[in-house]
């Protein structure tokens, strides 16, 4: 299996001799709001609060079709990428019981960006994986989870402490490091901020777009989840398509909440995601994709590798950062709340 290890993105290829393909890129935040076309279509607010990037035509609700000819600008490196990413957001819950949200923090390796995620998309290497068509969407995760998967370095969704400012930097080793990732939250303060990973399936029915549940039209290998780029795997009968792995990788800036005496007073770790989950099991993502044209497939078959890749444009953070779209939930996103948005309990 196509593993990169701990190597530093271009250490890892070059030591392995491997063609992989690794988009690696960052997308500005367009947004905070609680609005979720993919799971609560139409839906003003939805249950929780996200963090979004990506193109300007996301909203409330988003019709299956091919979303860059709705949009104008992308927050995102490559011009022709107008898909949308979204996770929940990250809530700090003070001794006193109030909650502030926790600002994403610009990753030093990919640019200037402001907040946001960093976005890969992986194929063992060209002409080896089909490119979503307009119109898929799909969801990682579970909102309910309260509980590990117990998957070891298989697992789709991890968080890790880090030790110092950008600790992260340009190593790319998300989710299989036992003794660095967790699939809960941390438990004791992490002087660089928290770093989240949502990875995504990797297989395709071939068929449908979308589904009910916005999960069964994908799947994993055969032989389970294919953790961080061993995207070679077998996939299923069911599911004979492969597809590049779509990851999130999101840094909290947890640094001004370090302070213990400010947690809650049993001693518990005191951050909780948006849907009022204090252990970060049910952390997830949602993709509705949007390159342009054959774009993505150019890119999957080129060896195209980082923030670049001959045949297509990409833009500065100085333009990106200015694509937002305007909030559509009128709430305090930014000061000490009594309660979560959407008045979720933390449970």
């Amino acid at each position: 299996m196509l593993w990169l290890g701990l190597l530093s993105l271009p250490a890892a290829v070059q030591a392995q001799g491997f063609s992989t393909t690794m988009l690696r890129f960052g997308c500005s935040q367009i947004t905070i709001d609680r609005i979720d076309p993919l799971v609560e279509p139409g839906s003003i607010p939805s249950a929780h609060v996200h963090q979004i990037v990506g193109g300007n035509a996301f909203n409330a609700s988003m019709a299956v079709t091919d979303v860059s000819k709705l949009a104008s600008c992308t927050s995102c490196t490559f011009d022709q990428d107008l898909s949308n990413y979204w996770t929940a957001n990250v809530y700090f819950r003070a001794r006193n019981g109030t909650f502030k949200r926790v600002p994403q923090m610009v990753n030093d390796a990919i640019g200037a960006a402001n907040a946001g995620i960093t976005v890969y998309y992986t194929a063992p290497g060209p002409n080896s994986v089909t490119a979503f068509k307009p119109g898929f969407r799909m969801f990682s995760g579970d909102v309910a989870r309260r509980a590990p998967t117990n998957l070891g370095k298989k697992i789709q969704s991890c968080f890790r402490c880090y030790t110092g400012p950008n600790f992260g930097g340009n190593t790319y080793s998300p989710c299989f490091d036992p003794q660095r990732d967790t699939e809960s939250f941390p438990k004791t303060p992490c002087p660089g901020g928290i770093r989240s990973s949502v990875i995504f399936p990797i297989c395709w029915d071939g068929k449908n777009l979308d589904s009910p549940n916005h999960m069964d039209h994908v799947a994993h290998p055969v032989d389970g989840p294919a953790s961080f780029a061993v995207v070679d795997a077998k996939c299923p009968s069911t599911h004979p398509v492969k597809i590049p792995q779509v990851h999130y990788e999101i840094v909290w800036d947890t640094t001004k909440f370090n302070n213990k005496a400010e947690w809650p007073a049993d001693g518990s770790q005191p951050f909780v995601l948006s849907t009022g989950d204090p252990t970060g099991y049910g952390q997830h993502g949602d993709y509705v994709f949007g390159w342009r044209d054959d774009s993505l497939q150019h890119a999957m078959d080129n060896r195209c590798f980082g923030p670049t890749c001959k045949g297509l444009t990409t833009q500065g953070f100085d333009k990106a950062n200015k694509c937002t779209v305007k909030s559509v939930v009128k709430e305090d996103n930014e000061g000490w709340l009594t309660e979560l948005p959407g008045g979720h309990h933390v449970m």
